[in-house]
């Protein structure tokens, strides 16, 4: 991205830098902070937004900036700033509607609450940069679209795996190759992991034990990989995707289905295989002169070939989204329009009548992707939403688990986007259903 490097020494050369503004200061958010705060030119972290305003406090800290001015207003922000000083703030808002910010940093990991801070930010003409695969893989297509309507840029970040892929398959169509798969590379999957088997992990890396959960139970997995699919074109090949183990992602291409490569592209992962981070793109080629040019340059004999990012590094990589998005309005992963793929909820244990799912990365169901036309058929709870809903029925482990049989809570903002969503992209068949059940969405979680 070397015309992104340039314009933003550019910004910094002027004094003119992007403006960023995060909210949410977990282990990731603090990492994010960690990295803007001084080693990124054209770019100034202005403020922080957090429900707990001392770990916004401690983020600024951990990158060298101490004693920021808690504001209350975006009158107060935009003073502040205007003076050079940093920002703390308990409200959301407050960092959505000041003057002096120009990119909205989403990372709190949640559904709906960072849907509401994601459609303030848009309201008020801010680019929003998604560290939220939450969010993203449930709403990311009617958030585009309310993006697009407002003239601003809502987009997932490079350094995670789906802008990684999307980077580098971007480059490869731009160079005239065709690809027909991409994705992870991932080092283990069991579906049954819990916050209670990740517990200790979680601990020893100070990070979120639900969060944890999630990468090992094929949920993020899964998140992740519907990104890429709804910003690729491609589908998945199953539900939950093949994921065929290798020692090197390069033997991944004669492992996945050609005809469904063929067919469109499929996304995937390579269970196990070195370099055992980043991610791959599969590209296919047939024309006999331009197959013995790649052999030649040690890419095998084809007809088809990997390419391969070795690493992806999310808090340092978030730069160049930013700058993508603030200078050149170039989304690094976003929706191409109707949604192609979402993440459907399966029972991780036999599930009784009347329990209450806990969500992402809980003890109760993992995610797995589906292509949004079977899952929408199938009536799917996706998983985003799953959080807070009541059964209905006894659910059987690695069963999938519907609409008809919860009670969502009441009133929440992710379930009139979702509907809404469903009704911009209908599916054949479906012919206009509500994203869940007449009443169930206002039945609340009474005994």
């Amino acid at each position: 991205m070397v015309i992104v490097d340039r314009a933003l020494r550019e910004r910094a050369l002027a004094g003119e830098p992007i403006r960023v503004a995060m909210v949410g200061a977990g282990v990731t958010g603090r990492s994010i902070a960690l990295q803007l705060s001084a080693a990124v030119p054209g770019i100034r972290l202005t403020a922080i937004a957090n429900r707990t305003p001392e770990n916004a406090v401690r983020a600024f800290a951990e990158g060298g900036i101490q004693d920021p001015v808690h504001a209350h207003t975006p009158g107060d922000l935009d003073s502040a700033v205007s003076q050079g000083r940093c920002v703390v703030t308990e409200d959301p808002t407050v960092v959505c509607r000041a003057q002096s910010v120009d990119v909205i940093v989403e990372v709190t990991g949640t559904v709906d609450y960072a849907a509401r801070v994601t459609l303030d930010a848009i309201g008020d003409g801010k680019h929003v940069v998604l560290v939220n695969a939450e969010l993203d893989s449930t709403l990311g297509p009617i958030l585009k679209v309310k993006a697009d309507e407002a003239g601003v840029v809502v987009t997932n970040t490079d350094g995670d795996e789906p802008g990684v892929a999307m980077t580098l398959l971007r480059y490869l169509r731009s160079i005239g190759l065709q690809p027909v798969a991409a994705g992870n590379l991932k080092g283990m999957v069991d579906h049954y992991r819990t916050p209670e088997t990740q517990r200790a992990f979680a601990k020893k890396y100070d990070q979120n034990v639900y969060k944890v959960t999630s990468f090992a139970d094929a949920t993020k997995l899964s998140m992740e990989s519907a990104l890429l699919a709804n910003a690729s074109g491609f589908r998945v090949g199953r539900r939950g995707m093949y994921g065929p183990a290798c020692e090197h992602v390069r033997e991944i291409a004669g492992l996945l289905p050609a005809d469904q490569m063929l067919s469109g592209g499929i996304v995937d992962y390579a269970l196990g295989a070195a370099p055992y981070t980043g991610a791959f793109v599969v590209v296919h080629e047939d024309h006999p002169l331009r197959r013995q040019h790649l052999q030649y340059y040690k890419l095998g004999s084809g007809p088809f070939y990997v390419f391969y990012t070795p690493y992806h590094l999310p808090h340092i990589q978030i730069a160049s989204t930013i700058g993508r998005a603030a200078l050149f309005q170039d989304a690094t992963v976003a929706p191409l329009g109707a949604p192609i793929c979402e993440v459907v909820s399966i029972a991780k244990r036999d599930l009784r009548a009347g329990e209450i799912l806990d969500g992402v990365g809980g003890f109760c169901a993992y995610g797995l992707i589906e292509n949004t036309d079977v899952a929408r058929l199938a009536r799917a709870l996706p998983i985003g939403l799953s959080e807070g809903a009541r059964l209905r029925a006894d659910i059987p482990r690695d069963d999938l688990i519907t609409y008809e049989q919860v009670d969502l809570p009441p009133d929440r903002l992710c379930d009139k986007l979702r509907a809404e969503q469903e009704a911009r992209f209908p599916i054949s068949g479906v012919s206009g259903a509500p994203a869940y059940p007449p009443g169930a969405a206002q039945s609340g979680n009474e005994d």
